[in-house]
């Protein structure tokens, strides 16, 4: 086993009510409570689209509650179990935690493990991973010292949004060839974007009404824009494919409308990837009967691909992390949030 931490009390984001995010510096340290456990000192973190749920007040909140699933580090403390991961490891932490080795892992799907984790307090000083063996990713050739600063962002985008995005692809059976159409364009959206090119779509278009986020879009490999939303969307959608509609279609939003999009710009025996945290929505069960489109998705099993992802980032085949767009000290963490609820920030990148 490796050192315990310090009995002391970290800095750590907390949510106390809706749109009040704060920096507490009494929050007791995440300790070994099982010996897969592992206690990473996080080195950088940041603000997923998801976590503007509870921030906007959407979904229920325990005032005080460490907030934040997302973030990378140096493995501080294992448990006596732990066998693959060593104290000064720099790793990537997937924000839901696997074994790796029950039956649901084994079908690549980590996200239903029978062991299942999720990180709670990423946006704070450590975090504690429940199956450390299973879960983390050692970034090869990396030290205590941690990486260069310009690889911190891609690396961080593989704790949750590139993943995420890679698993609507999946989900959506993105082919070479197909036409792609990615509904969303936060952190999520635009690493679909850049999962479906990297898959070989032929034509990828992302919905998108902010300039920004459009250029983003098109540095991933998006080949075409659409604007408009509602009916306009999609017959703009049916032009770009010569009136079939699109072979794969990713939900990145979770709300109704982005739902309804998705099914309506969906030729019929398209695939629907989900991945965005649904919110109020109803499936159109009578289209996807009439036009044999199916649905397949949910919570991303970050394991299953971070390997494979990690290798492109490293090579320098991706870039993920382009959709971080503001840095600030861990200390503006409010500021960060509400930024991205004003959709002045696309992904706010948390530092110390």
């Amino acid at each position: 086993m490796g050192p315990q931490c310090h009995a002391r009390r970290m800095r750590a984001t907390t949510i106390h009510a809706a749109r009040d995010i704060r920096v507490s510096a009494d929050v007791p340290d995440p300790t070994l409570e099982q010996p897969t456990d592992a206690i990473v000192r996080v080195t950088s973190s940041c603000i997923c689209g998801s976590d503007l749920w509870p921030y906007r007040g959407e979904n229920d909140i325990t005032p005080g509650a460490t907030i934040g699933h997302e973030c990378i580090g140096v493995v501080e403390a294992v448990g006596s179990d732990v066998r693959t991961v060593r104290v000064g490891d720099f790793v990537v932490v997937p924000f839901d935690h696997c074994d790796n080795t029950c039956a649901h892992c084994r079908a690549g799907m980590q996200s239903a493990c029978v062991n299942l984790g999720m990180t709670s307090s990423g946006q704070g000083e450590l975090a504690r991973v429940v199956q450390a063996d299973g879960t983390l990713v050692v970034v090869p050739d990396v030290g205590e010292q941690g990486p260069d600063k310009a690889l911190v962002p891609h690396l961080m985008a593989l704790s949750d949004v590139m993943p995420t995005g890679w698993h609507a692809a999946v989900a959506a059976q993105v082919r070479p060839g197909g036409t792609t159409v990615v509904v969303g364009d936060g952190a999520v959206g635009l690493c679909g974007v850049l999962a479906a090119a990297q898959m070989g779509s032929e034509k990828v278009v992302l919905m998108s009404r902010h300039e920004p986020r459009q250029a983003i879009g098109r540095a991933f490999g998006a080949t075409h824009v659409v604007a408009e939303r509602g009916k306009e969307g999609a017959a703009a959608i049916k032009e770009i494919t010569d009136g079939v509609g699109a072979d794969a279609v990713l939900e990145c939003v979770g709300t109704d409308q982005a739902m309804g999009t998705a099914f309506a710009v969906a030729r019929p025996g398209a695939m629907v990837g989900f991945v965005g945290v649904p919110h109020g929505v109803e499936l159109p069960i009578r289209r996807m009967f009439q036009k044999n489109v199916g649905l397949s998705g949910g919570m991303a099993p970050v394991r299953e691909y971070l390997p494979h992802l990690l290798g492109l980032v490293l090579d320098g085949t991706i870039e993920p992390g382009k959709v971080f767009d503001m840095t600030l000290p861990m200390d503006q963490v409010a500021e960060g949030y509400k930024a991205m609820d004003e959709r002045r920030a696309i992904k706010v990148l948390l530092e110390p």
